[in-house]
């Protein structure tokens, strides 16, 4: 047995230590006591500090080597205890087959219409013969570069082959008004919202136990109607004003809303401009093949004395329109949990809406009743002034105003 004095001041030492050292210092220190007490020096300081005297010969054998170990290891190369996956040879091939995408997995697995919760998955290993906890198939799972995931809503058709391109063309045009000082917009319309008592995804902080009543079910209310936001967002200056209508979304009421952010905010800050440019979806009430959409606009156009530059993304890209990621997410944002029981609910929401940013936004109501089913003929056709961009025109295009005006 050793020196009970010794011990003690051993294990004194290592108690003031053992904090600021990590496993490789542990080891390098037991093997230099052990070193300097010489015979029976591996028993006491293992006895003093609870290492096994395995780890003590470690150190010594480590301090004396000639391959010196490499900065910042803890260990050689292969040393530590062997991953659980050198035992059982087969595990990760196993988990992968579980959690493999259904488009490429067995349609026979025992986990196709299951949800691949650890818990379960750690079930079906075992039904397989592998003996392996849920941590260790968590670190399998991210190895192997999967995560915990949820629904995203991107899948809107096949890429058109120009699609870069169009997105390169529309970013070049917004850079070129930006330069010069000119407006350029982001338009869509925001999802409709049935009003009422209804439930609003999201939660929001209320007393304990208290949580807000709604309606069970989310039938629409005649009597209350729908909201239909659309929103014309100012790229340039991170600013943009929402119209709610009250009836149909219709390209009529895009316009509308387009000229009403004109009026109010545009024209005071862009004075007399030539030109403006709007970036939009390829469908909706702003569709690029929309007859009454091209009309409304020679009307706006008309009215202003400006040029009307439109340029569209290309099917299936909705999500990288600016209004998308710059406003409407956060309008969801800021609204969640809370029930959208009238329009002026809404308005008061949408124009509460805030970033950190510096986003500003301003709310209006439109009570028009804008009708469906529109028919524009040939003739109010032929007297628009279309110009095609000779880069997919049916994408880019102009309008221009009946009368020219002087610009300052």
């Amino acid at each position: 047995m050793p020196d009970a004095t010794l011990v003690d001041g051993l294990r004194s030492k290592y108690n003031a230590l053992v904090d600021d050292l990590d496993e490789r210092g542990r080891r390098r220190w037991a093997a230099t006591e052990a070193i300097a007490i010489g015979r029976g020096g591996i028993v006491a300081v293992a006895t003093a500090t609870g290492l096994s005297d395995r780890t003590v010969k470690n150190g010594i054998a480590e301090l004396q080597s000639k391959t010196p170990l490499p900065s910042g290891r803890q260990r050689h190369p292969g040393g530590g205890r062997k991953p659980l996956e050198c035992h059982q040879a087969k595990l990760v091939s196993a988990v992968e087959a579980l959690v493999e995408p259904t488009e490429r997995g067995d349609p026979q697995s025992p986990l196709r219409w299951t949800c691949k919760s650890l818990t379960n998955l750690q079930t079906e290993l075992f039904s397989q013969g592998f003996q392996v906890g849920r941590t260790k198939i968590s670190e399998i799972l991210r190895s192997l570069g999967y995560s915990l995931q949820g629904n995203r809503k991107s899948r809107e058709g096949k890429d058109h082959p120009d699609r870069d391109a169009q997105f390169k063309h529309i970013a070049a045009r917004v850079k070129a008004y930006r330069h010069g000082g000119r407006p350029a917009v982001s338009v869509d319309t925001k999802k409709k919202e049935v009003l009422g008592n209804k439930a609003n995804v999201g939660r929001e902080y209320r007393p304990k136990g208290d949580p807000l009543e709604v309606d069970t079910h989310d039938f629409p209310d005649k009597k209350l109607g729908k909201a239909v936001p659309y929103g014309v967002y100012d790229i340039a200056e991170n600013e943009a004003m929402v119209s709610i209508g009250v009836s149909s979304d219709t390209a009529e009421f895009a316009v509308e809303a387009i000229r009403r952010w004109w009026q109010e905010l545009g024209q005071e800050r862009y004075g007399r401009p030539s030109r403006l440019l709007i970036t939009a979806d390829s469908g909706g009430s702003n569709a690029h093949r929309s007859r009454l959409w091209k009309l409304e606009l020679q009307q706006l156009a008309n009215e202003t004395g400006m040029k009307i530059e439109v340029c569209h993304y290309p099917p299936g890209t909705s999500k990288w329109n600016k209004i998308e990621h710059r406003l409407f997410c956060h309008i969801t944002r800021n609204w969640r949990g809370v029930p959208l029981e009238t329009h002026q609910v809404v308005v008061s929401l949408v124009g509460s809406t805030k970033t950190n940013e510096g986003l500003e936004v301003h709310c209006w109501l439109d009570e028009g009743q804008y009708k469906t089913g529109r028919k524009v003929t040939d003739n109010e056709m032929q007297s628009i002034r279309l110009k095609r961009n000779s880069f997919h025109g049916d994408w880019n295009y102009e309008i221009q105003p009946h009368k020219n005006r002087s610009n300052g």
